[in-house]
């Protein structure tokens, strides 16, 4: 008999105690970190989060809580938010909407888009989350979002939904102004349901369910208070606070790490905007074609080095960047240098050069590769934009430049050194020279590499002097075929000895 009792006492010691050893397996193990989102959803804010998601990765952190107090912002912006904390696998994503003094205590539009692509949702009481549908600002007021647009957000929304087990007709109903949505009791508890999805439940069930209160009518956007969440069977649960949310998720204080917006997150943010972003390619592009034009290395390249540097350094601090740009960058560049100095004219090798450079500078606005979602090929489809742009301009510059500053004694004092002591005659002189004589079918010797535009010694008078895009070295022999404003155009002697 005392044997079953002893038995029996620890049986229900074992029994009793599972719930306390699950309790502690399902402690965070590393740091927590809180990542607040307490402003407009905008592109600033995706290069924060994915910095700080980076860094949480980094330190092996199992969970992240992103903590929202934001009526939304951009769409686009939004769904790249989505997506990057859709890629986190090897840590547990917490929205938590607090009420906290300072703050909003809301989750709108954006945010509830954001919300949704979190494993669960935490609520403090007295805030709310919902209006998801995408809106802009006109002459009369907020108006609808095109129909591109809102079934974009519509589809990424009921795909989130499916992914992290929350009921997709909730989130549809917050995107789409024509799901309605009425409450009824089933064995799981009281849940919101569409007419559609009551007749198929009374079809797989054989009960007619009890249909309550109509919660969501055509025509309106639904909105859900933290107490409906957690009704609904939305959120995990309604906490009083911050150390409420702390105790609710089993971590202690010592382990959270709050991050926030640095000097250098707002500098990264700056450097890697659209509008920057396009002149830096602009003035690179152009301070390339200037050094290419020119003998030796100088200002022109320097230039062109440190805006490429750090158009691409941003894109690497934001993610961005991989060995796939640069590779496509610098194989852009062999070969737009390629079809400039080697082949004559202008052809397959050009072209192929500035579509390699042009796709790395997309690819390096984007954190991917091929576009999937409606919303990554808006956004493939707008740095196209903005980098063909700056391509674009970049060529009319240069094409200014090539007509405007070879007759600029400015141009001739940045980018061509003298070679040696016989180049340190005065440049007007030289230029004087150049426009009284008849210089076609003398020959030179060229004083300076010929790329095309260089110096040429003319029995002791130096003057600059191009070739039709010929590459002529240095001491080489050349003999003028034409004059073309102040400048000789000239070709490589064969028939002499350089």
């Amino acid at each position: 008999m005392l044997g079953k009792r002893c038995f029996l006492f620890f049986l229900v010691l074992i029994i009793s105690s599972i719930p306390l050893m699950a309790q502690v397996e399902s402690v965070p193990d590393g740091p927590v970190y809180v990542i607040p989102v307490n402003e407009d959803i905008d592109q600033f804010l995706v290069i924060f989060l994915k910095r700080s998601i980076l860094k949480a990765k980094e330190d092996n952190s199992p969970m992240i809580i992103f903590q929202l107090n934001t009526f939304g912002g951009r769409v686009d912006s939004a769904l790249e938010i989505t997506s990057l904390i859709g890629s986190v696998s090897w840590a547990e994503t917490i929205a938590y909407i607090p009420s906290s003094t300072g703050g909003t205590g809301v989750s709108w539009s954006a945010g509830a888009l954001i919300s949704f692509s979190c494993d669960s949702i935490y609520m403090d009481a007295g805030t709310s989350i919902g209006a998801a549908a995408p809106v802009y600002q006109s002459s009369e007021g907020m108006v609808m979002a095109e129909e591109k647009t809102v079934s974009a957000v519509r589809g990424q929304m009921a795909a989130l939904a499916e992914k992290n087990g929350y009921p997709q007709s909730i989130a549809l109903a917050m995107v789409d102004h024509d799901v309605e949505l009425y409450e009824v009791e089933t064995e799981e508890g009281i849940r919101l349901m569409t007419p559609d999805e009551i007749t198929e439940l009374e079809r797989t069930s054989g009960e007619k369910p009890v249909q309550g209160k109509l919660v969501s009518a055509k025509e309106k956007l639904l909105t859900l208070t933290a107490g409906e969440m957690e009704r609904y069977g939305v959120s995990s649960a309604t906490v009083s606070g911050v150390e409420s949310l702390y105790k609710e998720l089993l971590i202690t204080e010592s382990s959270i790490i709050t991050l926030e917006k640095s000097r250098s997150d707002w500098l990264v943010a700056f450097i890697s905007s659209a509008a920057v972003t396009s002149l830096l390619v602009l003035i690179g592009m152009v301070a390339l074609y200037l050094e290419v034009t020119s003998p030796g290395f100088g200002v022109p390249g320097t230039i062109a080095l440190v805006c490429f540097a750090i158009v691409f350094s941003a894109s690497t601090l934001i993610g961005n960047m991989g060995s796939l740009e640069l590779l496509l960058f610098l194989v852009g560049v062999v070969l737009l240098l390629v079809e400039i100095f080697i082949i004559p004219g202008f052809g397959v090798t050009g072209i192929s050069g500035i579509v390699l450079i042009l796709l790395a500078l997309v690819l390096a606005r984007q954190d991917f590769v091929i576009p999937e979602f409606d919303w990554q090929w808006n956004m493939f489809k707008k740095n196209l934009l903005y980098v063909s742009l700056s391509l674009v301009g970049a060529l009319v510059l240069i094409g200014v430049l090539m007509v405007s500053l070879p007759h600029s004694r400015l141009f001739s004092r940045l980018v061509l050194k003298p070679a040696d002591k016989k180049s340190t005659g005065n440049t007007g002189d030289q230029n004087q020279v150049s426009q009284s004589a008849n210089r076609i079918g003398e020959k030179a010797i060229a004083l300076t590499d010929l790329r095309p535009v260089g110096k040429a010694d003319f029995e002791g008078n130096v003057l600059i002097v191009q070739t039709d895009g010929e590459y002529i070295e240095k001491n080489s022999e050349v003999i003028v075929l034409r004059k073309e404003g102040l400048r000789l155009v000239v070709k490589k002697d064969i028939s002499g000895d350089a």
